[in-house]
């Protein structure tokens, strides 16, 4: 029978409480609890977070609870004593697979080293770490095991952000500059870690001799041309020459009176001291003859090339990589801007046979009787550095050949400063291989630095090269001129769009650049050629690695190279 409504008021209790009786059977000491794991983590009385714990926001953080996660709560070992038990489990239901697939990364090293790209400073499924190293199965955000997915500091979670698929970018696979063959022995192998902690003060140098002569610069060049109107780069054909050391008659008469130990020209030179910044390959030939010491370059070598874009993150590709533009190759950009190089310096200056600076002596390497073409204002100073040390018992000098440009007269003291003029040059901005460098017509007035600053992340080595052969010629300005195709297609018509000058000790500065460091590089190849024998031996920079290998050579070696390519040129020109 149903209970009367004076039954129920009865049941009631006498106090002035509401709600069911206390029993003693869940009281200890009088107070209330709920029966727990040993395993349990007692960590807050109460979570009233539970139902949003598990969310995730943009990019994967956790919203709530992200400084508790996984930590469990007061009772929550025997939750499923109170939780309602349903058909079905509502949070297994989902309408899209969004199970994580496991990314592509490659091995660096030994033991499975994973390198992995991004901004942030987390661990695996994090924003990476910034350029860390992470072991797989170890330390650095491993959801399973001692360390949970938080990874390291700050990290996010969720994506991994860097270049458009830099993780899933393969590996470049160049060509050596010079065909390693059987017969050379590897006798060093030097890391660029190791030369960029090498540092060696010295001298700004003295001059000993001076050949050639210079012309004035043009400044209308330093004016920014008029909107489509620009200047065309026109070919001025003039003799310039780029003897090796070892040809040189001036460095041999200086060799012979014992003016220094070691030899070299200012391209070779800069190629040495800025070698951590290079990364295509290049090979210097270095000979022994007693306890003198030349630095030399061979015949049609890459040191002769101006490259483009060599140390941008996306550089251009060769046609083996996919490349399918062929005027946008490295070896035809290359070309591109030594063509411009040369004609670019030819064209500043005004050629005037009255008004010019004439050096000490007579340009050593033209002969009337046999060139036809004019000579292109070039100057040639001698300068020695002394690289000695404290514990040297003898000195260590340097006597290196550097090159010069033009003059112009300072607009206030009137005094002639020594030029040295290069020239920058852009394909198109769109292309592969740009490096994002910004289009030089609409930018290069307006956010003139910015462009510099781009070319300065391009084209590091190329422009550290510049710098210090300027610096070792001692050169009061370094002129740069900003060169651009007429059309991006057309690679043998260009504008210039306009000319800047610089301190080259202020742009060193600027660039990062250490001289100090570069003359260390060069006293640690010197002094591992000085405890070997007489004979040949070529330096090469490894084309896929970061480091140089000393390789000793036969002594035969690349003449006959030279002689074949001489008797080749002959019989074309007998036919």
């Amino acid at each position: 029978m149903p209970m009367s409504l004076a039954d129920i008021v009865a049941t009631l209790p006498s106090d002035e409480s509401w709600g069911p009786s206390t029993t003693t059977d869940a009281l200890v000491n009088g107070v209330p609890y709920a029966p727990y794991s040993k395993g349990d983590k007692l960590g807050r009385m109460a979570d009233w977070t539970t139902e949003g714990k598990d969310r995730e926001g943009r990019g994967g953080r956790q919203q709530y609870n992200r400084n508790y996660k996984d930590q469990q709560v007061y009772g929550a070992g025997t939750s499923s004593l109170f939780a309602v038990q349903v058909a079905e489990d509502e949070s297994s239901f989902s309408v899209v697979d969004n199970t994580r697939t496991s990314t592509k990364s490659r091995g660096f090293g030994r033991g499975g080293a994973t390198f992995i790209r991004g901004r942030g400073r987390g661990g695996r499924d994090q924003r990476g770490g910034r350029g860390t190293f992470q072991r797989v199965g170890q330390r650095g955000g491993q959801q399973n095991g001692y360390y949970d997915n938080r990874g390291g500091r700050g990290g996010r979670g969720g994506r991994r952000f860097g270049g458009w698929k830099d993780y899933d970018k393969p590996q470049r696979n160049r060509d050596s500059s010079v065909n390693i063959k059987p017969d050379w022995q590897m006798l060093e192998e030097i890391d660029f870690n190791r030369l960029a902690k090498l540092n060696l003060e010295t001298s700004t140098g003295e001059d000993i001799e001076s050949y050639g002569f210079l012309y004035y610069y043009d400044r209308a060049f330093d004016r920014p041309p008029v909107k489509n109107n620009e200047r065309k780069l026109n070919v001025v054909d003039r003799v310039a020459y780029n003897v090796t050391t070892s040809q040189d008659p001036i460095i041999h008469e200086l060799a012979e009176k014992d003016e220094a130990t070691i030899f070299a020209t200012d391209n070779i030179l800069s190629m040495l001291m800025c070698a951590p910044r290079s990364v295509y390959s290049w090979d210097i030939v270095i000979t022994r003859s007693g306890n003198k010491i030349f630095l030399d370059k061979r015949d049609g070598s890459s040191l002769d090339m101006v490259s483009v874009n060599e140390n941008a993150a996306d550089a251009p590709l060769e046609a083996s990589e996919g490349n399918k533009d062929s005027i946008n190759f490295p070896g035809a950009l290359a070309l591109e801007a030594t063509f411009i190089n040369h004609n670019f310096v030819n064209q500043t200056v005004i050629e005037s046979d009255t008004s010019k600076y004439e050096m000490s002596h007579e340009n050593p390497f033209y002969n009337p009787s046999e060139e036809t073409e004019a000579l292109a204002s070039k100057a040639y100073k001698y300068r020695r550095f002394d690289l000695s040390l404290e514990k040297d018992e003898d000195p260590l000098h340097l006597i290196v050949r550097t090159e010069l440009d033009a003059v112009v007269k300072n607009n206030i003291s009137g005094e002639d400063q020594l030029l040295v003029i290069k020239a920058l040059n852009e394909f198109d901005h769109k292309a592969q291989g740009s490096g994002g460098a910004l289009d030089w017509r609409t930018k290069l007035t307006s956010q003139r630095g910015a462009v510099v600053a781009t070319e300065m992340k391009n084209n590091s080595c190329k422009l550290a090269r510049w710098t210090v052969q300027s610096i070792l010629a001692k050169a009061d300005v370094m002129k740069l001129g900003f060169v651009s195709r007429t059309t991006p297609k057309a690679a043998d018509r260009h504008v210039i769009l306009g000319v800047m000058g610089y301190d080259p000790r202020k742009f060193a500065e600027q660039m990062n650049l250490n001289l100090s460091n570069g003359w260390g590089i060069v006293r640690t190849i010197i002094d591992m050629v000085r405890g070997m024998k007489d004979g040949k031996y070529v330096l090469v920079k490894d084309p896929n690695k970061s480091l140089l290998r000393l390789y000793e050579v036969p002594v035969g070696t690349f003449e006959e190279e030279d002689d074949g390519a001489q008797e080749e040129m002959a019989g074309e020109g007998a036919e």
